[in-house]
């Protein structure tokens, strides 16, 4: 471990001793993930909600307690699965970001895998013949347009809609410690974006089920018959380092960390790092004039099937040191990066593609770059549909707020 590396760690030992005395309690801690107990851990919790039912289970590779897979322990525990369904990425986790997922069956068990990011994202009525109750165990990252919240949405809707109970196994937010970006305007609602809820919304995916419900998100109003079981030890103030990768461009804790602030990329002709050994660790581009780092994306099968700026040389910035800073910032997007790259790759006249604007919810951050506003002065201009956002996402909270 490098002399940057123990000084943070000796941060992390000397917050925890000394508590809200010391001078640093007000930042956020690095810590393992089996620190805290999940939902799913609990079996007592929930297996006898299960017993003598047909269950429907909507999981993937994140689904596990300890090393053992959730379906696993279910059936060595006599649950009756009829039918397991997988969100984007698929049931292994080893699909590209939008890529086709099919239905078929998992080799392992002979279950029956129903695909939601294939032909359809949301369960058919035939899909739910003979499941009698639902479980839903994903590991989410916290980020409006990372999709297993939409896909949490449209199971809960076809719950509603059938008169099937819903179980949430919760599982921690490793972004989970601040609030910020802009609220979605309804106009922009897609996969990516369903809720008018801020980029980084603050809540585990128990608690975001909590006020889908509340809020009567649901198509016509409808109300899923809801539990959470929830975790335990979870504290708000903490960034997880997750024992799964959640998808497969996001490896690392330090690219779950970054993913919220260079998703932006994706609607710009910018590279993320996909096609590399660190995605959401970097950014880069041929005509950056800046940066301390080069690489070159290339494809990668099951990670990365068409990179920007594939086999292009990128000139750039690699960002795990500093990931490693994380308690020197802010809690807040760094929205910089985005607005120096625009800046400096101007003379491209499609440095935006028209992803941009569903990725971020609303046309009005493409405008604010464009028009030379600071980062400052467009977090600015989020304030008044945070403060509105954060007096609804109270009602809902399972866990202790941020101190």
């Amino acid at each position: 471990m490098n002399s940057k590396r123990l000084t943070y760690l000796f941060i992390f030992v000397l917050n925890a001793f000394l508590g809200p005395q010391c001078t640093h309690a007000q930042f956020v801690n690095l810590v393992e993930y089996d620190e805290i107990i999940t939902g799913a851990q609990q079996t007592p919790l929930y297996l006898t909600f299960l017993e003598g039912k047909n269950v429907g289970v909507v999981t993937n590779q994140t689904g596990l307690i300890g090393k053992v897979h959730l379906v696993d322990t279910m059936i060595a525990s006599g649950v009756n699965i009829i039918k397991v369904f997988t969100p984007e990425h698929g049931f292994r986790g080893d699909h590209d970001a939008g890529a086709l997922v099919l239905s078929t069956k998992d080799e392992k068990t002979g279950l029956t895998i129903i695909s939601l990011y294939g032909k359809k994202k949301k369960p058919e009525k035939s899909d739910l013949d003979n499941i009698e109750i639902m479980v839903f165990d994903l590991q989410d990252v916290g980020v409006r347009f990372y999709t297993y919240i939409s896909t949490l949405t449209y199971v809960m809707e076809a719950c509603a809609e059938n008169n099937i109970p819903f179980i949430v196994l919760d599982r921690p937010n490793p972004n989970g410690y601040y609030i910020d970006g802009p609220v979605l305007d309804p106009a922009y609602k897609s996969f990516v974006g369903l809720h008018p809820v801020p980029i980084v919304y603050g809540l585990t995916i128990g608690e975001y089920a909590r006020m889908v419900n509340g809020e009567s998100w649901l198509s016509n109003g409808n109300k899923c018959q809801l539990t959470v079981i929830p975790l335990k030890n979870y504290d708000r103030n903490t960034i997880f380092k997750l024992p799964v990768k959640p998808s497969p461009n996001l490896p690392t804790w330090e690219s779950v960390y970054l993913y919220p602030s260079l998703c932006f990329f994706e609607g710009t002709i910018v590279s993320v790092g996909r096609g590399t050994d660190f995605p959401f660790q970097a950014f880069g581009h041929p005509d950056l004039l800046s940066g301390n780092f080069t690489f070159v994306p290339k494809p990668i099968k099951g990670v990365s099937s068409n990179p920007v700026q594939e086999n292009k040389l990128c000139n750039g910035f690699l960002l795990k040191d500093y990931a490693w800073e994380f308690q020197n910032h802010p809690k807040k997007l760094n929205i910089n990066w985005l607005i120096d790259a625009y800046h400096q790759l101007s003379g491209k006249s499609s440095f935006f593609n028209q992803y941009f604007n569903t990725l971020a919810g609303t046309d009005q951050l493409r405008k604010q770059i464009e028009d030379g506003m600071t980062a400052e002065k467009i977090a600015e201009s989020w304030k008044n549909e945070l403060d509105t956002y954060k007096n609804i996402r109270v009602k809902y909270l399972i866990y202790p707020d941020f101190k």
